[in-house]
């Protein structure tokens, strides 16, 4: 039987995915800054869009690096 992963985002009741918020963010990435798909996350569809979003915009403003070495 497989473990379903609930969504972070619904359990932890968060309507907003916001892109300053960089200690949340940092939770779906791997340690080459690359987000980790919803298959290992277990981040729903809609969550995994809205998150997408707020890291590419933390990426453009600075927050969290393109790339990690």
């Amino acid at each position: 039987m497989t473990d379903k992963k609930k969504c972070y985002f619904a359990s932890n009741n968060i309507k907003h995915i916001d892109y300053k918020d960089v200690e949340v963010l940092k939770k779906f990435l791997n340690p080459h800054a690359r987000m980790v798909s919803k298959k290992f996350s277990g981040v729903s569809a809609k969550s995994q869009r809205k998150l997408a979003t707020a890291v590419k915009r933390a990426r453009f403003m600075g927050l969290i690096p393109f790339v990690a070495r």
